[in-house]
């Protein structure tokens, strides 16, 4: 595929017809869902590298992108038809990076989508922000596969204002992140309308067993995955029927991707929806090797268990804060929960649990649950309430600047 047929296809999202030359990078900065499509369509119909940023950036994130452009590393073959496409990952909760993809990472993906659904055309309503690699695919899905994508506004939604669906062939397909799901459970109205979705796609952070049971338990198609903006987002998906049939974790490959897990549990990923790099980088092809930690059960479904670079060694014992995390939630007390490590001069990094203040879980009731649960050492030694609970511009919960609060709360 050639960067002027995808062109050709947002030739409707297109302002100003055939698409401006640029001098230099175009960067996308649209809050508007419609004028950001239309701002990317006209980017593409040039031949210009294409950055997809974040509007709520503060002045550390603009002065990164700024240092990359200065910094930036000539390679003509971006100008036109590989790699130009930069799609942010990190930011504000780590040094920002952008994957380098283009129209062959891009419909690959779409592609393996498809099959793993047995779609053949896609139709989707977007309240993940158009810059966030689930967003961003979520519309590109629809355009490519051919199909309706109709962007709405979260807050509306979350508050009740649902629009009338019209009946499509392969129903319609929502993403939302486990925040956005506990949200949405919390009200039977909005319950009722995710019940009318075909697939409703979870991904961006780890589900709570409690969650996806109240999903289950209320008869949601949900179809938890995994990706990231590296793979342009998902390549391993457990499909509704699955879920439903009482199945969890992160399903099979998709059909354009494939995985493999090395025995200390890191994932690697191949595939042709892989990015070119992060700019101004270039990697070398092949396979992509994660920080993220996984296994295979019985029937070769993935099962993501954490990340490697959030591992915290305690008295010289190593601690995921996935797994305690989990256990957490499954007291029943907290419905947002992040482990971080904070140094101790003892032990080195003592486990420290933080949640929103407003919860108010019983923590002697938590306490106790936890004895004979778990080994003493990954047993949380403080509980921090937060009164701001820090979120991406994607719905996520921002770890980074939970960790930084939760120092600034112990003094």
């Amino acid at each position: 595929m050639e960067r002027a047929e995808l062109s050709h296809v947002l030739r409707a999202w297109r302002s100003q017809g055939t698409g401006a030359k640029y001098q230099g990078p175009r960067l996308i900065t649209e809050t508007d869902p419609l004028r950001f499509m239309s701002a990317f369509a006209d980017a593409v119909a040039g031949d210009s590298e294409v950055f997809l940023c974040d509007p709520n950036w503060g002045t550390t994130e603009k002065a990164q992108l700024e240092a990359m452009l200065k910094s930036k590393i000539e390679n003509q073959e971006s100008k036109i038809n590989r790699g130009w496409l930069m799609i942010p990952t990190g930011g504000t909760s780590g040094k920002l990076k952008f994957a380098r993809h283009d129209q062959d990472t891009i419909m690959t993906a779409v592609v393996g989508f498809c099959r793993h659904y047995g779609l053949v055309g896609v139709d989707a309503v977007g309240v993940l922000p158009l810059h966030h690699v689930s967003g961003f695919m979520a519309w590109l899905r629809c355009a490519l596969a051919g199909g309706e994508y109709r962007p709405l506004d979260w807050k509306a939604v979350e508050e009740g204002t649902l629009p009338e669906l019209p009946a499509k062939a392969d129903g319609w397909i929502i993403s939302l992140v486990p925040t956005q799901l506990e949200r949405l459970l919390r009200q039977p109205v909005t319950t009722a309308w995710l019940i009318k979705f075909r697939i409703v796609l979870l991904g961006g952070a780890a589900a709570g067993d409690d969650l996806l049971a109240r999903a289950s338990a209320a008869r949601i198609p949900l179809s938890p995955g995994y990706g990231m903006t590296e793979t342009a987002a998902m390549v391993a998906a457990l499909r509704p029927e699955e879920f439903m049939a009482g199945e969890r974790g992160s399903g099979e490959v998709l059909p354009h991707a494939r995985m493999t897990i090395a025995p200390d549990g890191i994932i690697t990923v191949g595939g042709s929806s892989l990015f070119r790099g992060y700019y101004p980088e270039w990697r070398e092809p092949g396979d992509f090797e994660t920080t993220d930690l996984g296994r295979w059960d019985e029937k070769r479904q993935l099962h993501v268990i954490g990340r490697s670079d959030d591992l915290i060694i305690s008295g010289g014992e190593k601690v995921r804060p996935a797994e305690v995390e989990q256990l957490l939630r499954e007291t029943g007390q907290f419905t947002e929960v992040v482990v971080v490590g904070l140094d101790d001069q003892e032990w080195g990094k003592v486990v420290v649990a933080a949640y929103p203040a407003a919860h108010r879980p019983d923590l002697e009731q938590v306490r106790r649950l936890l004895v004979g649960r778990m080994s003493a050492w990954k047993r949380p030694k403080h509980f921090v309430p937060l009164s701001a609970w820090p979120f991406t511009s994607a719905g996520k919960v921002n770890r980074r600047e939970v960790a930084r609060l939760v120092v600034e709360a112990r003094g």
